[in-house]
């Protein structure tokens, strides 16, 4: 982790850009007015360091989240109080309780798309009703967070997506996500005329891989062209005469690998591997071609071939992704009973990935936000969203049915009285500077699981340790605004999968155009760049890796995030004229140390398909206390966040 201070001048750290940056600093912070330093506003968080300004200023408005730069998402700001419930640092320094007087038919703790969706699911039942949403972050949406620029030259902000990025297949969404997408009026034929498919296209611009200095002796970047044939494709790598061949067979003609096994038993075969062990114990190749299709499912699945499992590989097969499994002749007719939850609910999935909000599925967030708290949106149709102005000092008023608390940690949620009898419950959150409570007549955990156990003691043991294993993992999602694309398009590149820097996948926004917004038409206007980082460690299990990366990532500073950045997109437009210094304006790095939600997936989970699942037992309901997000699922997609919300709405209301 260090930074070539000579090479950190080349790539224009120096420059004044929107950005700021902080340490974690949550190990130093010690009693309940330390705490109450961390837990306020993300904009009073930073350290020192920060250079040029922070955010995006809105007239009239009390604060304004997107237009935060530098370090977002979990931030020590939002962390600060659940780690030090975890390190058993808070209570000790805590107080007393102070009860705010404020009595609620629902309390939802958690404010991202599961718990937006389950106070929108409780209002539709009951429209009288009074809702409160706390959240630890400083924006509504949890992981579904947008991020706005205000370019020189372009009329109207930039905006790009910080988190949940794409109703991803929509034509296999569980009915509850199809029938949110309707109360909304989400007309998904639209994204047929709002996305430009063909934008970077006829550029001549196509998706690439980097064979970078971290996997190869020698860098090169390998565009995947139309009509690129195996051959071609390996010729282009630097890597030797062996591997060529290898990779080719993998490509054209692979041998059955597991012959003299029926399906069952090839099936069974591939689930007690990774990809990454199917490549160098099964097919045998040599490593430099292992090394090569590493990160192909880093992006999806937040972690490498070395945990991605074999089978799920084999389901995932196409184009140049994943090859190596045709001689199997297992027939694609059907999935595998081993595949994951997501695997097998797209296989017959044929949707082009097409929809997509500029901001991603914030856009729902802010819509049933709009709908549920008078004045803090001029629009909440889906043609409006993205450019409507939003008043972020309506969100908590006393005089709403429905109030959106931010920054606001929960620390305790209890039943009143015995789990089986009760008719209430008590909610406590710290406010910067004390404990307060709140009564409700029901509360829905719509946080991460793991947190869980910290904020409701009274759960059974065997409840509390399976809610334990939902660990999720780390991710980064990085926005860079740049002053113009020309040098993607001498390049003629628009997507790039990296084998083994920091950042795995560089890729131009999404061109899709909404009524008023305008994505980047012309290769002289100013445009987001997006990227992915997959901190969790490679070659353990996800749930062991995403806790090593963790640790990691949340001691790794901004300056590290942003000397990567520079330096990868200087290796790889350099050439085509890029200059970080002159062509970066502003970057915004969303930290999601607690990011995916962890899907069942083998070889690593054995109880799987036939269970019992840790997640039935998990959310299970307690009292007045259900329990919803995406990891009661468990499954990383919106659809499935918004199941749980309705499932622990009807577990609350019938």
């Amino acid at each position: 982790m260090e930074i070539n201070p000579r090479r950190a001048r080349e790539l224009g750290m120096s420059r004044p850009i929107s950005r700021r940056d902080f340490f974690d600093g949550v190990a130093m912070a010690v009693g309940a007015a330390a705490l109450g330093s961390l837990t306020g506003c993300g904009m009073d968080a930073a350290a020192p360091g920060r250079i040029g300004t922070d955010r995006l200023e809105v007239p009239g408005q009390v604060t304004f989240p997107p237009g935060l730069t530098g370090l977002q998402g979990n931030t020590p700001a939002a962390l600060s109080v659940p780690h030090a419930l975890r390190d058993d640092r808070f209570w000790q320094y805590a107080g007393e309780a102070r009860p705010t007087g404020e009595n609620y038919d629902l309390v939802v703790v958690g404010g991202g798309i599961s718990g937006v969706s389950a106070a929108f699911e409780w209002l539709r039942n009951d429209p009288n009703a009074r809702v409160l949403i706390l959240d630890n972050h400083d924006e509504i949406g949890g992981h579904a967070r947008r991020n706005v620029f205000a370019p020189k030259g372009r009329m109207g902000p930039l905006i790009g997506y910080g988190g949940s990025q794409s109703i991803e297949a929509p034509s296999v969404w569980t009915a509850e996500g199809k029938n949110l997408l309707y109360l909304l009026d989400v007309d998904l034929a639209k994204f047929r005329t709002y996305f430009d498919r063909k934008l970077y296209s006829d550029f001549g611009m196509t998706d690439s891989v980097m064979c970078d200095r971290e996997s190869f002796a020698t860098e090169k970047l390998v565009r995947l062209t139309g009509g690129l044939t195996p051959e071609r494709l390996a010729a282009q790598l630097p890597i030797g005469d062996r591997a060529r061949r290898d990779l080719v067979r993998l490509y054209k003609n692979p041998p059955d690998y597991l012959r003299g096994l029926s399906r069952d038993q090839k099936e069974k075969r591939l689930a007690a591997l990774t990809y990454s062990r199917y490549l160098l114990e099964v097919a045998r190749v040599h490593p430099d071609v292992e090394r090569f299709f590493r990160t192909t499912s880093s992006d999806e699945w937040a972690y490498d071939t070395t945990a991605f499992g074999a089978i799920d590989a084999w389901g995932s097969a196409k184009g140049w992704d994943y090859p190596g499994f045709q001689g199997l002749k297992l027939h694609r007719d059907k999935p595998s009973r081993f595949n994951s939850p997501s695997v097998i609910k797209q296989w017959d999935a044929d949707d082009p990935d097409i929809y997509h909000f500029p901001e991603g599925n914030q856009a729902l967030v802010r819509m049933m936000v709009g709908r549920m708290i008078p004045g803090f949106t001029d629009a909440t149709d889906m043609d409006g969203i993205t450019t409507a102005a939003f008043d972020y000092g309506k969100l908590d008023l006393a005089a709403n049915r429905v109030r959106f608390r931010l920054s606001s940690p929960v620390v305790s949620v209890a039943n009143d009285g015995g789990a089986d009898k009760a008719t209430s419950a008590t909610v406590g959150y710290f406010d910067g500077n004390a404990i307060r409570t709140v009564g409700a007549g029901a509360v829905i955990m719509a946080c991460w699981n793991m947190v869980i156990p910290y904020l409701v003691p009274e759960l059974p043991g065997e409840q509390r340790e399976a809610l334990r294993k939902a660990v999720k993992m780390p991710l980064l999602y990085a926005t860079v605004q740049l002053r113009d694309w020309t040098a993607w398009q001498r390049a003629r590149v628009t997507r790039t999968r990296w084998t083994g820097a920091y950042w795995c996948v560089s890729e131009l926004d999404h061109p899709v155009s909404m009524p008023g917004y305008t994505c980047s038409r012309d290769p002289s206007e100013p445009i987001n760049v997006h990227m992915v980082a997959t901190p969790a460690q490679s070659g353990m299990a996800p749930s062991q890796g995403a806790v090593a990366g963790r640790h990691v990532l949340i001691n790794t500073p901004f300056s590290f995030m942003e000397y990567t950045i520079r330096d990868q997109l200087t290796r790889l437009l350099g050439a085509a004229g890029f200059e970080p210094e002159r062509d970066i304006e502003a970057i915004t790095v969303n930290r999601w140390g607690h990011g995916y939600a962890p899907e069942y997936c083998r070889p690593w989970n054995d109880f799987y398909p036939d269970g019992p699942l840790p997640a039935d037992i998990a959310r299970r309901r307690c009292g007045r206390i259900a329990i919803a997000n995406s990891d009661s699922v468990p499954a990383a997609y919106a659809d499935a966040a918004i199941s749980a919300a309705y499932r622990a709405v009807a577990e609350l209301q019938r």
